[in-house]
């Protein structure tokens, strides 16, 4: 079951119009979402506002960095944390609420449903732990650290682990989102397949897949976080 898309072309490059529109809403929804929570801070907010919703978010991503990186380096990654989980939280969610085609043309869906976005969310993830660790150690014992541990004849096998990290965390995240919403889109074509004899259990369906998306979409933004800080960890200590 294909997908159209409209693309353009800039000085040999060719762009998608849909992760284009799809990560600029992204981008614009998480802006306004948290300046919108804290927005009128107060020192002791009351009751469930939107800053204790906020803060309880923040120290949610604290507590992810705070386990794999209680440290210096995790101390200065916080805010990467909570940005890289507010983003990949609402891509994941985005086409559960809206998917918008226009002449069997698909303008805007879960961003994270590329796999050219995700795997791009992975290179950030992926090169910040080796800059970091590089950063942090030296190349020296950068490169003995992360290719020559535990033994120096490890190295190719530690090349390839760098590399499969790398398409792991992109493609993981990429597989649940895309299956989520194909399974959407089929059971919209079973909702019109046989009128009200097909509508009302593919609604039901739809109402409980939708459910179960937003679970997932959560998920998989605190597997993300979660793995990019232990990969952080990884590349920034020496191992003994």
């Amino acid at each position: 079951m294909g997908e159209k898309t409209a693309t353009f072309s800039i000085a040999g490059l060719t762009f998608d119009w849909s992760i284009i529109i799809s990560t600029t809403v992204t981008f614009a929804i998480v802006f306004f979402l948290v300046f919108w929570m804290s927005r009128k801070s107060v020192l002791k907010p009351a009751g469930k506002s939107k800053q204790n919703f906020l803060e309880w978010i923040i120290d949610f991503t604290n507590g992810i960095v705070d386990g794999s990186l209680p440290n210096r380096t995790g101390t200065n990654l916080k805010f990467f944390a909570f940005s890289m989980f507010m983003f990949i939280f609402v891509a994941n969610q985005l086409g559960v609420a809206f998917v918008v085609n226009f002449n069997d043309v698909t303008y805007l869906r879960s961003p994270t449903a590329n796999p050219l976005v995700t795997m791009t969310l992975a290179l950030i993830a992926i090169g910040m732990s080796h800059f970091l660790g590089v950063q942090k150690l030296g190349f020296k014992n950068y490169f003995k650290s992360v290719y020559l541990s535990p033994f120096s004849a490890l190295l190719p096998i530690n090349i390839i682990e760098q590399f499969t990290s790398f398409l792991t965390l992109g493609l993981r995240l990429f597989g649940n989102i895309f299956a989520g919403e194909m399974v959407l889109s089929l059971l919209w074509e079973l909702a019109n397949a046989a009128g009200v004899v097909s509508f009302v259990p593919a609604f039901l369906l739809t109402m409980i897949w939708q459910a179960f998306s937003l679970f997932v979409g959560s998920i998989q933004a605190y597997v993300f976080v979660t793995l990019t800080t232990v990969y952080v960890s990884e590349k920034t200590e020496i191992e003994e």
